[in-house]
């Protein structure tokens, strides 16, 4: 078919490495296009979240040219990608996305975010012109499935979120939340779920620090807080207990410096962190100070465990819905493609019955017959409509290609017997003596006399 799926996600490659080959929002549109130029991808999205940075193409391209793209692209060691890298060609790959949109491939199983994200990546790839019949198709196919499993299991229900799994293991440091001040660093989907989350914890105070104040504000007055930029945290960062960073940032917004400073004004009462962005909002190096509790996304596996557990009865009832709905998608793919084929020999027939007709029109025209003229055309036509069949069909008699012949039979609805077999000749019936004597002679029998014998 054509579909391949390229990548690294949690499972496979470290913070890292991810880190390396996310892409920003800004890099997205003129990658598409240049992602376009390989030979022979026609056709390309990219989905790029802080767990994961994926390629779905459909083209007759090999992995290995994706890889190579991708290091260069991200100006990284192409060795370093390929050992963490996997690929999915065809209907693996169709499963792989759908399970992807679904949540089932997710650091939290089940997360809704995930779906909205691969959404966006689509939506990107069509205003850069990356997408045509194959790709639209599959998006459309696979939002489908993952409303059926959001709709019909127990997954969609009190959705889980790296967010949510960050505000958990904040419960777990500090008994009660609402004698503690949280600064949220972003003021993006997930930062959202994380203060959404925390004021259903009743956390005391909640600072969001954007680089927008407008967006910043919004956020901080749905959640009771308050709103500042980024370039304020030094001042406001000793106030917080609770940390968590979650922006576009290509470069980190909290050095180790600005965290040993906020510590003394803190008197090195611990701070608790979590940075879910890639590239890392948090200097890596500020894990190494005394009274700092730094987890990354990749720390966040042990409270993902737990949801893992709770939610296993509703996995496998969304794998057979996925199961199923690959099964519809490469139904159509492949009705599809028969439709192009009937098209096609449809358009050839009519080729055909145009270039007779015409030829029968000038044979009237010139005076011959009518009759003549429709016997001719009629066998001109029937010729060559059958020709190509006939001259295959010898073909595959001569090969022993059975397979082909018996395909030929359904196609074109033919009895024929298996083997021929000479017409059995029906013995005459048995006669009496008597009939056959009169069959000699019609003479009775009673007129029959024995020749007269001459006395000597």
């Amino acid at each position: 078919m054509g579909f391949l799926a390229v990548g690294i996600n949690h499972q496979t490659a470290p913070v890292s490495l991810r880190e390396q080959i996310a892409f920003s929002p800004e890099q997205l549109i003129p990658a598409l296009q240049n992602a376009l130029q390989l030979e022979p991808v026609s056709e390309i999205a990219i989905l790029s979240t802080c767990n994961r940075t994926e390629l779905y193409c459909f083209g007759d391209v090999k992995p290995e040219r994706l890889y190579q793209w991708l290091s260069d692209f991200h100006q990284i060691n192409s060795h370093a990608l390929t050992q963490y890298a996997y690929a999915h060609a065809d209907e693996a790959a169709i499963q792989h996305i759908m399970r992807v949109a679904c949540g089932l491939d997710s650091l939290v199983l089940g997360e809704p975010q995930i779906l909205g994200q691969m959404k966006s990546a689509y939506a990107v790839a069509r205003e850069a012109g990356a997408t045509g019949t194959h790709l639209s198709r599959l998006f459309q196919g696979t939002f489908t499935t993952a409303k059926q499993v959001r709709t019909h299991t127990a997954i969609g229900e009190n959705p889980v979120s790296v967010a949510y799994a960050a505000v958990t293991l904040s419960r777990q440091i500090f008994a009660d939340l609402s004698e503690n001040t949280a600064l949220l660093i972003g003021a993006g989907e997930t930062i959202e779920l994380v203060a959404r989350h925390l004021k259903e914890q009743g956390t005391g105070n909640i600072i969001v620090a954007n680089r927008t104040l407008e967006r910043a504000l919004r956020l901080a007055e749905s959640v009771n807080g308050h709103a500042i930029l980024l370039s304020d945290i030094p001042e406001e960062l000793h106030k917080a207990d609770i940390v968590i960073a979650s922006t576009a940032s290509q470069l980190p917004i909290l050095g180790k410096g600005a965290v040993e400073r906020a510590l003394k004004k803190r008197r090195h009462a611990p701070i608790f962190m979590v940075d879910i962005a890639v590239p890392r909002d948090i200097e890596p190096e500020v894990g190494d100070l005394a009274d700092v509790y730094l987890y990354t996304v990749d720390d966040l596996r042990e409270v993902v465990e737990d949801n893992l557990r709770s939610r296993q009865e509703a996995a496998q009832a969304a794998e057979e819905i996925i199961a199923t709905g690959c099964d519809a998608f490469l139904k159509r793919i492949r009705a599809m493609d028969v439709v192009d084929i009937l098209k096609s020999y449809r358009e050839k027939a009519e080729i055909i019955r145009d270039h007779e007709i015409n030829k029968a029109l000038r044979l009237i025209q010139s005076g011959r017959p009518v009759d003549q003229v429709l016997a001719q055309l009629a066998r001109g036509l029937t010729n060559k409509l059958i020709h190509t069949p006939c001259v295959q069909l010898r073909k595959a008699g001569s090969e022993g290609d059975t397979a082909s012949i018996a395909l030929a039979r359904d196609f074109f609805d033919l009895q024929i017997a298996d083997t021929l077999e000479p017409t059995p000749i029906k013995p005459a019936p048995l006669q009496s003596r008597q009939a056959t004597v009169r069959a000699v002679d019609p003479t009775p029998l009673s007129d029959v006399r024995p020749p007269k014998v001459k006395n000597h």
